[in-house]
């Protein structure tokens, strides 16, 4: 059974940082590349960052580039979203992506919330 599990999310402060992780299960990993999106109400879901298979290439949406870093530990079967200098306009549900030919695996988000 496919799983994508997020955490990390929460309430923060405009310039503060969080990190988010989502842990796979039911699939090899490693052949996987995976991305982060994020969605906020009446909006569609905006691609956020993709790291590759290799963990050698990494793409950013210009929006968040320069605040928010991905990366995998394929040993723990896990990709992190380090998210720093949090705007108010970061604010939705982040939702973890696991792509590969046809298969597209989505975990149930983790809502981070930008705020004072």
């Amino acid at each position: 059974q496919v799983q994508l599990v997020e955490s990390g999310g929460g309430l923060v402060q405009p310039g503060g940082s969080l990190r988010l992780s989502c842990a796979a299960s039911g699939f090899t990993f490693s052949y996987f590349g995976m991305s982060w999106y994020r969605q906020v109400p009446g909006k569609e879901r905006e691609r956020v960052a993709t790291i590759g298979s290799a963990d050698t290439n990494t793409n950013y949406a210009g929006s968040v580039k320069g605040r928010f870093t991905i990366s995998r530990d394929n040993a723990k079967n896990t990709v992190y979203l380090e998210m720093n200098n949090l705007k108010p306009e970061d604010t939705a549900v982040y939702y973890c992506n696991a792509r590969r030919l046809l298969y597209n695996y989505w975990g149930q988000g983790t809502q981070v919330t930008v705020s004072s």
